[in-house]
């Protein structure tokens, strides 16, 4: 034991960087100590989903209203379309649903928590959003229904 143990310490001598007199080298002055331990991770932020939602997005303009299992897929010219989901993944940092109309068509929609802005107008929004129907991904931002309006004022 006592022959492994040094060998082992042999190696690791030998794969330190060392003065041309064989003497290990110091560490570099800004290199940090040994034992300092790297930062901890960032904790998730929790969303809150006990309200409904309200995700939006500009060119092409779009909104989901996300209220429990019913996702309403709201775009200017087209009738609303309802989609029910059965329940979100929830992760500390998002939230997504995979939904689909009565005629079966399908409709993913993930918030994120990340602050968002949508680009033409000051508004900050909570988070962030991406919603996929039929074949066509759309970005955006999302809040608290309450909080926010139609796109159009209503």
């Amino acid at each position: 034991m006592r022959l492994l143990t040094g060998a082992l310490a042999l190696l690791l001598a030998a794969c330190q960087p060392q003065d041309p007199n064989g003497t290990p080298a110091p560490p570099p002055a800004d290199a940090p100590p040994a034992a300092a331990a790297a930062p901890p991770a960032k904790a998730g932020t929790v969303m809150d989903l006990s309200q409904p939602l309200l995700a939006r997005g500009n060119e092409p303009f779009w909104a989901v209203r996300i209220d429990g299992t019913t996702l309403t897929l709201m775009q200017p010219g087209v009738p609303d379309v309802a989609y029910t989901a059965p329940g979100a993944q929830v992760t500390p940092d998002q939230a997504s649903w995979e939904a689909k109309s009565a005629e079966g068509q399908t409709l993913a929609v993930t918030v994120y928590a990340s602050e968002c802005s949508d680009g033409m107008s000051d508004m900050r929004y909570a988070m962030s959003a991406e919603a996929t129907v039929a074949g066509r991904t759309m970005t955006g931002c999302a809040g608290k229904a309450s909080e926010l309006t139609r796109p159009g004022g209503s």
